[in-house]
């Protein structure tokens, strides 16, 4: 059995990779290893406290039950916090100095699929050596657990779940630097986590808001709609007239957007606007933007052109905090629209990235086309490659050979990126160049080598 937590927790195809039983059994190990939690707890002492969160997934109600159950046995105090953000539970855990959270989500994942992350005191992320310790924790089978007034007490129903919400409502709110009045917003939330919140928010800071995929029903989250499927918002947002349109997945750590003539704003752009905004403001600290390799090379040099130093990072939002955090940076994210600001959040959060976002076109008076346009993207072409060995992907000579050959070719206007898949057989080729038709022709046959060079061996 290969490590079960992979690079954003625990994820699988839930009632199949992902039962109520797994969940209540992980809830349980994670609740000794986060929480300190031990069979009955010292007398007199505080138990550990928990905040719990989910999208609206419809097995987010049974695995959401699983979690609550195990670790309320465990000896944990529990705040069942309902349908929330990523975002929200990670600032909850902070705000309410819990000792962890529990977010249930498959993000942006179709509806069928579901997933389990934990938050640490602080509402971080876990390292990869503590999601060891609940594995083996896990492994090593049932314990002991606390009896009588030793176990867990849950808080939960509509109250609960209101004040935590006006708890998110108001953080996010406190982190406008200017009023969003005059504008005319769509925002399309996914029918996800952000249904309630996203709209709320926007609309408290002046904007006038139209919503859309805003009635989450349990099978339809990420159905067609949300940061994942923008074509309904751009619709949307010139059916409207609107200014701008703004895209969450299903859990709002994410957002992407749209300009009033629909043209897709992505993360590289919304970083590139919050950056220049940060400088402006001076709270961009060491004048530098984290972005992953991942990012379009146009990012790259707008923030050369710009000033504004880019450190990168492997792909992934966990290697963009390690260097937010190992830097002491402000700002950091994927082209995917998961965006980081560690003065206000410890993960990606969706909403705030709109607001910022917004706001900035408040504050100015431009277009966020205007201010997308910072960035020129140059063409992209990803091929995957499947059926091959992917470990030697960086040092087999042929594929070195041919990679030396089109870095050469396109000179500083182009890039190569070969990365291998971290759960398939699979290389992915990414190919930028000044035209479309030589990053596509330059792509392809850098393919056709990779699948002739690491074909695998079959007896």
């Amino acid at each position: 059995m290969g490590r079960l937590f992979g690079t954003d927790g625990v994820r699988g195809l839930a009632n199949v990779d992902l039962t109520a039983e797994l969940a209540l059994n992980l809830a349980v190990a994670a609740a000794g290893v986060l929480g300190g939690a031990s069979p009955g707890g010292a007398p007199g002492t505080a138990r550990p406290r928990a905040v719990v969160g989910r999208d609206p997934r419809a097995s987010g109600e049974f695995l959401a039950a699983a979690v609550v159950a195990g670790l309320a046995s465990a000896g944990v105090d529990v705040d069942d916090v309902g349908i929330l953000p990523t975002p929200a539970v990670a600032h909850l855990v902070a705000a309410r100095g819990a000792d962890f959270g529990v977010m249930l989500s498959a993000s942006h994942n179709p509806m069928p699929d579901n997933g389990i992350k934990f938050f640490a005191r602080g509402g971080t992320k876990l390292p990869d050596s503590v999601e060891d310790q609940i594995e083996a924790r896990l492994a090593a089978g049932p314990a002991q657990r606390p009896t009588g007034a030793g176990v867990g007490r849950v808080r939960r129903g509509a109250e609960v779940e209101r004040a935590a919400s006006d708890t998110y409502v108001e953080h996010v709110l406190a982190a406008l630097p200017a009023r969003l009045d005059g504008l005319h917003v769509v925002v399309d939330c996914a029918h996800g986590a952000a249904s309630d919140v996203a709209p709320r928010i926007l609309a408290a800071a002046g904007a006038r808001v139209t919503a859309v995929s805003a009635d989450p029903d349990g099978l339809n989250i990420n159905d067609g709609c949300g940061s994942t499927h923008l074509e309904p918002l751009r619709d949307a947002v010139l059916a409207h007239g609107a200014d701008a349109g703004i895209a969450h997945d299903g859990d709002a750590d994410r957002c992407l957007a749209v300009d009033a003539a629909g043209n897709v704003v992505d993360g590289d752009q919304i970083m590139a606007v919050l950056a220049v905004a940060m400088r402006d403001a001076a709270v961009l600290a060491e004048g530098t933007l984290v972005a992953t390799v991942m990012s379009n090379l146009g990012l790259r040099l707008a923030m050369e052109r710009e000033g504004i130093r880019l450190v990168e990072t492997a792909v992934g939002d966990r290697y963009v905090l390690e260097a937010l955090t190992a830097g002491g940076y402000t700002l950091g994210g994927e082209q995917s629209g998961h965006v980081v600001l560690p003065q206000y959040a410890t993960t990606g959060d969706g909403v705030l990235t709109a607001v910022l976002l917004l706001a900035r076109m408040a504050a100015t008076g431009r277009t966020l086309a205007d201010l997308a346009a910072v960035v020129q993207r140059l063409p992209q072409v990803l091929v995957n490659v499947p059926g091959v060995d992917k470990a030697r992907a960086g040092s087999d000579a042929g594929v070195l050979v041919a990679v030396a050959a089109a870095e050469e070719e396109l000179g500083s206007t182009g890039r190569v990126l070969l990365r291998p898949s971290g759960t398939e057989p699979l290389v992915r080729v990414m190919v930028e160049a000044a035209a479309q038709e030589q990053a596509q022709a330059v792509a392809e046959r850098l393919a056709a080598v990779v699948r002739d060079r690491l074909a695998l061996q079959h007896s």
